[in-house]
């Protein structure tokens, strides 16, 4: 674990934080924090910044409710600047938007930027303003039977796929089935960070389960 003292501080005292999103890896803001910022991120296990423009420390969500529990803080090969990692309270924006970064400069034709979080906005927007002719709209439409028949039917052409070891298929039908299951989300009110942290209390649990082994 890499001391504070082998930071690289700028002659001002900051360095530059890059906050990211522990679930759907975005990237929510870029501040700054000085040494007494970063000794108390680490003590509250929340982030606190030096505000370059009021000149004062500034704990995230003390005044908004958006608190950013951090959940690691690396740096980077030059130690010079760090990426906190963290399960925020809410937006991260002034703005009230999700991240600070949301006004693109420059989109590629050939590339797509696809992240599950944004999957499950499209989601959520087809549950709310229903398409017509989008096959999501009809699975909304349908209830919660069809989804779950939906849901039953991929999963066993998951199996299918997978007991032929036929991998393109494998991947194929994973894919369906994983879209199946975060309309099964939508309708049900879960979210990704719901499961984010279900299975991050698990893999805690079996860290623990394997130590145990490892000293008997």
């Amino acid at each position: 674990m890499l001391n504070i003292d082998e930071l690289k501080f700028d002659e001002r005292g900051l360095i530059p934080a890059i906050v990211v999103d522990a679930v759907s890896k975005r990237v929510l803001t870029l501040a700054y924090m000085n040494r007494e910022s970063l000794e108390i991120s680490m003590e509250k296990k929340l982030t606190c910044f030096w505000s370059r423009s009021r000149e004062e420390l500034w704990l995230k969500g003390e005044t908004s409710g958006n608190f950013q529990h951090i959940v690691s803080i690396t740096a980077d090969c030059d130690r010079d600047a760090l990426v906190v990692t963290v399960e925020s309270d809410g937006p991260a924006c002034h703005k009230g938007t999700f991240s600070c970064f949301e006004e693109k400069v420059f989109e590629s034709d050939e590339r797509h930027d696809f992240s599950l979080e944004g999957l499950m906005e499209m989601l959520r927007g087809r549950k709310k303003e229903k398409k017509e002719g989008s096959y999501t709209t009809y699975l909304f439409e349908k209830g919660l039977d069809k989804i779950l028949k939906k849901v039953g039917e991929e999963s066993c052409e998951v199996i299918i796929a997978a007991k032929a070891e036929d991998r393109a298929e494998t991947i194929y039908e994973i894919a369906d089935l994983a879209y199946h299951i975060m309309v099964l989300m939508i309708e049900a009110g879960i979210d990704l960070s719901d499961i984010h942290r279900e299975l991050s209390s698990r893999h805690i649990i079996d860290h623990k389960v394997k130590q145990e082994k490892m000293t008997k």
